[in-house]
């Protein structure tokens, strides 16, 4: 059994409270708010432990909820601000750095000469699609992916779209997600390899998934779909919530009832063997 901090806070924040009676939708979110809360002030109570200027702790403290930003897990990160070579440069309230120069980095109107610069900006995830792809996808009649998907992911089992044959997506939309990523896209590519061969055991040429598979999967994603605009409003800034713009709400969405069911349902697919809702074409 892993039980490593992601599973730790997991097991703090997500699981569904027990009770004597069964519980309303609003008494869950209630319960798991105050779980999340404890969670919180346990790393905030770390923090204030750890860093030794006050001012730095004060500073270093994360005031939302544990999934307003993405959990990291270190053990040396904290501890660097108390060596007397590292200091903190809070530019929260000048929304981040203000310009380079040639010398140096220039944030709350002053600047900091260094020898060098580590840009560790993360990645994107909620920029335009074909701006992280950086290739255009093109289908049937030069129709474009990014086009067909400007109002919402269009899929069979998050994997492939109607009108893009022999094209193949993985990613963590409208299929299942796991905390495990490597293991998970793994999963993704078996699935999408068995694809392939089976058609060309047929002797196809191009595979797609038939319009009526594919609405039919697109509307259970959607039913199986909890609104958390709320959540993601109540947030700092960050890319969970468009950088504070939580007014258009996942895309894609996934599928709720977990890695482990998705993959079991995968599987029976592939058991059942007939490619069900997909067209195959020679």
């Amino acid at each position: 059994m892993v039980n490593d901090s992601w599973t730790i806070m997991a097991k703090k924040v997500f699981k569904v409270p027990k009770a004597d009676k069964p519980l309303s939708g609003a008494e869950i979110a209630e319960k798991m708010e105050l779980a999340d809360m404890e969670q919180m002030n346990f790393i905030r109570r770390r923090v204030e432990e750890t860093v030794k200027v006050r001012a730095k702790a004060e500073a270093l403290k994360p005031w939302y909820r544990q999934m307003c930003k993405r959990p990291t897990f270190n053990d040396e990160y904290l501890e660097a601000f108390n060596r007397a070579n590292v200091d903190l440069v809070d530019v929260s309230e000048s929304k981040g750095v203000e310009r380079i120069t040639e010398k140096g980095v220039v944030a709350n109107g002053r600047e900091y000469e260094v020898d060098c610069i580590i840009f560790a900006s993360g990645f994107e995830t909620t920029t335009q699609f074909k701006r992280r792809t950086g290739i255009e996808i093109n289908g049937r009649d030069q129709l474009s992916l990014y086009d067909h998907w400007s109002d919402g992911y269009k899929t069979l089992h998050g994997f492939s779209t109607r009108g893009f044959p022999n094209w193949f997506y993985i990613g963590i939309n409208q299929n299942a997600l796991s905390v495990n990523m490597t293991a998970m896209f793994d999963d993704q590519a078996k699935h999408i390899s068995y694809i392939i061969a089976e058609t060309q055991k047929r002797q196809g040429t191009t595979v797609e998934p038939t319009q009526e598979a594919q609405d039919e999967w697109v509307a259970l994603i959607k039913s199986l779909q909890i609104n958390n605009q709320a959540f993601s409003e109540s947030c700092t800034p960050g890319y969970y919530n468009n950088e504070g713009d939580a007014s258009g709400g996942l895309l894609g969405g996934t599928y709720t009832p977990g890695i482990n069911q998705f993959n079991k349902l995968l599987e029976e697919w592939r058991r059942e063997g007939t490619m069900k809702g997909l067209e195959v074409d020679r």
